[in-house]
C-alpha cells in the first residue's frame, strides 16, 4: 500500500515536499502522509475530496488483505 499512496500523493505534489510514516498494528496499519504547510491543501482538496478519493483507492486494493489500512493526511 506505500508504493500506491506514493505514487497518488506524487501526482499531486512534489516528491521533496511529503513524507509517508507508517505504523502497524497487529491487524491494523496507519499510513501518514505528512505533507509541508504549502501543500497541505492540494491533498486535501476541495471539501476533502481528493483525500477521500486517496482513501477509497487504498480500501478498494487492500480489500482481500488481512489488514485494515487507514490513510491520513497530516501537516508537518
Amino acid at each position: 500500500m506505500f508504493e500506491l499512496v506514493d505514487f497518488l500523493v506524487k501526482q499531486i505534489i512534489p516528491a521533496q515536499s511529503y513524507e509517508i510514516v507508517i505504523i502497524e498494528d497487529c491487524d491494523k496499519v496507519d499510513i501518514r502522509v505528512m505533507v509541508d504547510k504549502d501543500y497541505v491543501a492540494q491533498v486535501i482538496g476541495h471539501s476533502g475530496k481528493t483525500a477521500k478519493a486517496i482513501r477509497t483507492l487504498v480500501r478498494a486494493a487492500s480489500q482481500n488483505m488481512d489488514q485494515k489500512y487507514s490513510v491520513y493526511v497530516e501537516e508537518r
